[in-house]
């Protein structure tokens, strides 16, 4: 059922409890129970009881649970997994319920019409169903007011049926002295297995959540929806344990009997048809009718939340829009009918509704789990349960049908795909991002205990910036060496007084460098830091300390080749305080005309190896994991090592090719004998002229020396196109590589 537009206010036993227990009481229990315990006996159909009630009790508890959390709003299910797990996922979980809703009303039609088969002989079940479809659309579109104002009666008329059932097993199994209550019978030909038997009984324990539909429209809604439900799931347990024992105590234990006979509460009951085809009628029209409202309502809240077209929206919500979605939903249950029979639709229905109930349990955990500070619920669940029953949703999906649950799952994850590159994030938030942040401080907490060893050691880079536009070459660099197995952190620095009265506004500047970055297609964390009175080198130490938390602090310090050279002075004196921080450097200078590789392309790296405790070891992982982003795959390293004379040649050769072998880094090694009177920037001018990229050591400087080291390393990349000065201060430094030999 749906809501009704009126302004008196619903309680649980009619706004949750009613449409709850008319939707689980339909055309399964009065068509299908027999025939399902005929081919797989008693005690096999009373484990699927459980089994099938179970899931749905579970799922029951999940969603009131959430319920008294928050108001659930138009489409039920939908709206619980939109609003916890981000619209994507409720988009793709949406798909599945309005089809099981639409799926639900040819099952349903196919009921009523085998009913009336039995009447009419001869009659044309699939264009009986048709035509049921059709009568039920006109019903919910012009009746909703009349089909809620009948649930009383049509639940009257259901209770009345059942309890002639009962009177009428009695009868049968008492009244007879050879009367037998058989836990098995003979397997016949062709009988479906207990999956199979499963899948066609298991939309009978749905529509559990007809009652969430009505949020808006109880009176109190949080203690509604868990007693209502809960009171209905129970209900329909109950009755659902007692059915099989009834049915074969009527029966006398016939397998034939229940095989063959459709009709055979009538035949077990004392007043036959005249009780139970009213109430069978009743609880099939009413639970048609209810997924006749409920799919159109689905599929416009998935519009709403879906579609950025104003107009649309506008349409979707006006008369002509529910109509459209009216449509939309009698032709999905049309097509089902060309499924065949009750039990295929049925087999399929079910794949949606266990689709349906897993994420919802699965909502559940996570925000009993991940504790954010809005979750209050007045109902409360262990999260475990809630998990259990996620999983065995999955697991019977397996056991039904392996091919329906692999193209159920396939069309969900090819809907969420398409709505996560077109939908627009939710402003109130989901439980997303409670998720990470959950998963973040319980691995930050466990990362306490673990010691950081040279094998451990990955590369977490502070990129220090004054224009992230200008440096964007740079930054791609960075990301470069970090984005297979590190992390990289973009900070720039904006000099400008820290008062009430500034302009600036940090947050969204870090907004707009996301932005920029994002567009960029490039993996970097932004900051912005306030620097004050040009106080250069404290805000820089200051951001520098301040990066990171517990064990992902940041290990390497990236700098921007400055403009002005006195900066790059100031860089050389902070060397000394970041070498007492155990915090490595990098300068790096990047062509501003610099073209990032293309596939298929072949770059060069060149390494100059000045010792395996130096710099070296940093200088060589960096490169190699340069060579690992995808940009550079096709580079080629090449270890470049420098002699005083030619007989020296082959031994530095020969250590080269072991440091490549031992380190797990194919490189080109290259030794260049040193001319008579050549300093060493004409060797580096001659030999990596042409190189893309060049990585050479860096040396502190004695205190007072920095600025003649500065003109110096001018001198050095004067020539080279880029070129990234390194200083290794790294409480590993000279293991990084981990060699070989380090490992034996």
């Amino acid at each position: 059922m749906t809501a009704v537009s009126n302004d008196k206010k619903l309680g649980t036993f009619l706004g949750v409890y009613t449409p709850t227990i008319l939707t689980i009481l339909g055309v399964i229990m009065y068509m299908r129970a027999g025939w399902i315990i005929g081919n797989v006996g008693l005690r096999n159909m009373i484990f699927i009881v459980l089994l099938s009630n179970s899931i749905t009790l579970i799922t029951t508890l999940s969603f009131s649970s959430i319920a008294t959390n928050k108001r659930v709003g138009a489409g039920g299910a939908y709206y619980i997994v939109s609003r916890s797990l981000g619209f994507s996922i409720g988009g793709a979980v949406g798909l599945p319920l309005f089809l099981s809703q639409a799926f639900s009303i040819t099952l349903y039609a196919f009921g009523l019409a085998e009913v009336l088969a039995g009447f009419i002989p001869g009659l044309s079940i699939p264009l009986t169903t048709f035509g049921i479809i059709v009568i039920v659309a006109a019903v919910s579109i012009v009746g909703a007011g009349f089909a809620m104002k009948t649930q009383i009666p049509v639940m009257v008329m259901v209770a009345v049926s059942i309890l002639f059932l009962a009177i009428g097993a009695g009868i049968n199994y008492f009244g007879s002295s050879g009367a037998t209550m058989p836990m098995t019978f003979p397997e016949p030909e062709g009988r479906p297995g207990f999956f199979q038997a499963l899948a066609i009984f298991f939309p009978a324990v749905t529509g559990i959540m007809a009652g969430l539909g009505l949020s808006g429209d109880l009176e109190d809604p949080k203690h509604s929806i868990p007693r209502g439900s809960i009171s209905a799931v129970l209900t329909g347990f109950a009755i659902y344990l007692s059915l099989p024992v009834l049915l074969v105590m009527g029966s006398g234990g016939s397998q034939e009997m229940l095989l063959n006979d459709r009709m055979i509460w009538s035949t077990i009951s004392p007043l036959g048809k005249w009780v139970i085809i009213p109430g069978l009628v009743g609880a099939i029209f009413s639970s048609a009718v209810g997924s006749m409202l409920g799919a159109p309502r689905t599929l416009a809240a998935m519009v709403n939340d879906h579609v950025r077209s104003q107009g649309l929206i506008e349409f979707v919500n006006s008369r002509k829009g529910m109509y459209a979605a009216f449509g939309v939903s009698l032709s999905v249950a049309f097509a089902a009918i060309l499924l065949g029979d009750l039990n295929t639709v049925a087999t399929i229905a079910s794949m949606f509704f266990l689709t349906i109930y897993a994420i919802v349990n699965v909502t559940s955990a996570l925000e009993n789990i991940i504790h954010e500070t809005s979750w209050r619920p007045s109902f409360q669940i262990p999260w475990l349960l809630s998990m259990v029953g996620a999983v065995c949703c999955v697991i019977v999906m397996f056991l039904i049908d392996k091919k329906y649950c692999v193209i159920c799952i396939f069309l969900e994850l090819v809907f969420y795909l398409i709505l996560q590159r077109r939908t627009v994030q939710a402003t109130s938030g989901d439980a997303r991002r409670g998720v990470y942040e959950f998963l973040v401080k319980t691995s930050l907490s466990n990362l306490r205990s673990l010691k950081m060893t040279p094998r451990n050691w990955r590369p977490y880079i502070q990129l220090i910036v004054n224009d992230h536009k200008k440096q964007l070459n740079l930054t791609r660099f960075a990301s470069y060496f970090g984005q297979n197995s590190g992390i990289v952190t973009v900070s720039e620095l904006i000099f400008e007084d820290l008062n009430e009265s500034m302009k600036f506004d940090r947050e969204a500047n870090i907004a707009a460098i996301e932005k920029f970055y994002n567009e960029a297609n490039l993996v970097v964390f932004p900051e912005s830091y306030i620097v004050e009175n040009h106080q250069f080198e404290s805000a820089l130490l200051t951001a520098v300390q301040a990066n990171g938390m517990a064990g992902l602090r940041s290990n390497l310090v990236m700098m921007c080749w400055p403009d002005e050279q006195e900066y790059l002075s100031k860089f050389l004196i902070l060397l000394r305080k970041f070498a007492a921080l155990r915090l490595s450097a990098m300068i790096g200078r990047v062509d501003p005309d610099f073209e990032q590789p293309r596939d298929g392309s072949r770059h060069v790296i060149h390494v100059w190896w000045g010792g395996l405790q130096r710099n070296g070891d940093l200088m060589l992982l960096l490169a190699y994991l340069l060579k690992c982003s995808y940009p550079w795959k096709n580079s080629v390293i090449r270890l470049i090592s420098v002699v005083q004379r030619d007989e020296d040649t082959e031994s530095a050769r020969q250590a080269l090719n072991k440091l490549s072998v031992d380190s797990r880094i194919v490189v080109e090694p290259e030794v260049i004998v040193k001319k008579p009177g050549e300093a060493f920037p004409d060797i580096l001018d001659r030999t990596s002229a042409d190189a893309d990229v060049v990585f050479l050591g860096l040396k502190t400087p004695l205190e007072g020396e920095e600025v003649e080291y500065a003109e110096q390393l001018q001198r050095f990349a004067k020539n080279l196109r880029t070129v990234f000065f390194i200083k290794n201060s790294s409480v590993f430094q000279g293991q990084l590589l981990e060699t070989a030999s380090e490992n034996e």
